[in-house]
């Protein structure tokens, strides 16, 4: 990541770090920190039917989803829809929701969280889980400080059950 000015950021794509969520990948970009606390951004990058992240909600910031390839099931509120490349999804704070690919396609996004939150390594920790490194309750401990409060929905279940937005 480059500092252009006092005021631009430029993250090169070879620069920036990648994890692997297990069908998902997740490049992140531009914390918080390195935005001036202004946005928080990543690139994920789903398999076909894969999960992206479970039923929450951010208490203080609107998470803004662009997907630039495939499909993407969001679940906004208590409503399941389903996003294609070029379209746009804001949620707002405390709005709960959830994505995922369908089981008919993957899907390649941008994600911006404004005002950002220092939340990397809320997805190292995702990583260490996935390995077998960290416990759920570690990230459960986590809810307040990355300000991802994880939540059930039904909704979310039964759409994901049935793989179809």
């Amino acid at each position: 990541m480059s500092l252009i000015g006092h005021e631009a950021v430029l993250v090169r794509s070879e620069e920036a770090e990648t994890l692997d969520l297990g069908g998902t990948t997740a490049r992140l970009l531009a914390d918080a920190g390195a935005t001036g606390g202004a946005l928080s951004t990543l690139r994920v990058t789903l398999a076909r039917g894969a999960d992206g992240a479970s039923p929450h909600y951010h208490g203080g910031s609107s998470e803004l989803f662009y997907v630039t390839d495939g499909e993407l099931q969001v679940l906004a509120g208590e409503e399941v829809v389903t996003a294609r490349a070029g379209d746009l999804l804001v949620v707002p704070p405390e709005l709960p929701h959830a994505f995922a690919a369908p089981s008919s396609s993957g899907a390649d996004l941008l994600i911006v969280i404004t005002p950002g939150v220092e939340r990397f390594e809320y997805f190292r920790i995702l990583e260490r889980l996935r390995r077998g490194e960290a416990t759920l309750e570690e990230l459960l401990a986590t809810q307040d400080r990355f300000d991802n409060h994880f939540l059930d929905s039904p909704t979310w279940r039964a759409a994901r059950g049935a793989g179809e937005a």
